[in-house]
C-alpha cells in the first residue's frame, strides 16, 4: 500500500492537507482517504508491581486502556481486576495528569468502548502522595498494580485523626444495616476498616495483608463474605469489637489534638 506524507496547513473556512500534484495512482481527485498522524505510537511495556501472571486477556485489556489515555502522564491499574479469574465489578484505573480530566466522560467511553465498568480516579502526582501518606485505602490500592510507566512512590505515614474518622464513617453501615448490604459491600467496609487499623500502628498494607487478618479477626474467608454466605451473629459481633476499639482509638487522637 502506498502512503504519502502531507503537512496540515490553516485555511480560512477549513484547514487542508496538502499533497503533490504528481501522485501515485489511487490517490485521484475525491478519493477517500484516512488522514492520522504520521508519527507512529510508542510501544508500551508496562511496570508491573507485585501483581504475579495475569491471564493473557488482562494483558491486552490493559495494553489497549494505555492506548486509550496515552494523553495521561501516567496511568495506573489496581484493584480485584489484577486478581486471578474473572469476580472483578470494575477497573480502577488512576489518571495521573496535571490537567483536569472530566473522569465521567472518560469512563463513558471506555465503559462503551470495552463493554466493561471503569472507575477512573483521576489525580496529579501531588494529590497521589498526599493521598498515600493520609489514606489506607490508597496505600492497598499501590501495593499491587500495573503502570504505564515506572512511578516513584516515596511518602511516610501523616496520621491525622479526624481525616481517619471521616474514613472510619465508610464502615459504619455494615453494623446498622447488615442485611440489605451485598456481600462485596460487606468485604469492602471489613477492609477499609482493617486497613485503618494498620495506618495507626504504622503496619505495612496490601490486600494480602488485609485479607490474613479479616480470616483471623472475623473467622471468615474472603471469598464467603464476598458472596455473602457468612455467619451474622459472629461476624457483627467481632466486627462491633474491632470497630469499637478503632473509634475509642480515633477519637482519643483527636482530644488530644493529634
Amino acid at each position: 500500500m502506498v502512503i504519502l506524507v502531507g503537512k496540515v496547513s490553516k485555511g480560512t473556512l477549513m484547514d487542508q492537507v496538502y499533497i503533490p500534484k504528481e501522485r501515485p495512482f489511487g490517490f485521484d481527485v475525491g478519493t477517500h482517504v484516512i488522514i492520522k498522524p504520521a508519527l507512529e505510537e510508542e510501544e508500551i511495556k508496562p511496570v508491573y508491581y507485585n501483581t504475579g501472571e495475569l491471564e493473557s486477556v488482562k494483558v491486552m485489556i490493559i495494553q489497549k486502556i494505555f492506548s486509550e489515555l496515552n494523553f495521561a502522564d501516567n496511568v495506573i491499574i489496581t484493584g480485584s481486576f489484577l486478581e486471578k479469574g474473572f469476580q472483578f465489578n470494575d477497573i480502577d484505573v488512576i489518571l495521573i495528569d496535571d490537567k483536569k480530566s472530566d473522569s465521567v466522560k472518560i469512563e463513558q467511553h471506555l465503559n462503551k468502548s470495552f463493554g466493561l465498568n471503569f472507575h477512573i480516579i483521576p489525580l496529579d502526582y501531588s494529590a497521589l502522595l498526599k493521598g498515600l501518606e493520609t489514606d489506607p485505602l490508597y496505600q492497598a490500592m499501590l501495593s499491587r498494580y500495573v503502570a504505564k510507566k515506572r512511578g516513584i512512590f516515596r511518602y511516610k505515614n501523616k496520621i491525622n485523626y479526624k481525616v481517619l474518622d471521616l474514613h472510619l464513617l465508610k464502615s459504619k453501615p455494615l453494623t446498622d444495616n447488615f442485611d440489605y448490604l451485598t456481600g462485596s459491600q460487606k468485604y469492602d467496609m471489613a477492609r477499609n476498616l482493617i486497613a485503618i487499623r494498620l495506618f495507626l500502628n504504622n503496619k505495612k498494607i496490601s490486600n494480602e495483608i488485609i485479607d490474613a487478618i479479616i480470616k483471623k479477626l472475623f473467622k471468615e474467608e474472603t471469598i464467603n463474605i464476598k458472596q455473602n454466605v457468612i455467619n451474622k451473629t459472629a461476624f457483627l459481633k467481632n466486627y462491633r469489637l474491632l470497630y469499637n476499639k478503632i473509634f475509642d482509638s480515633i477519637l482519643k487522637g483527636i482530644k488530644n489534638g493529634s
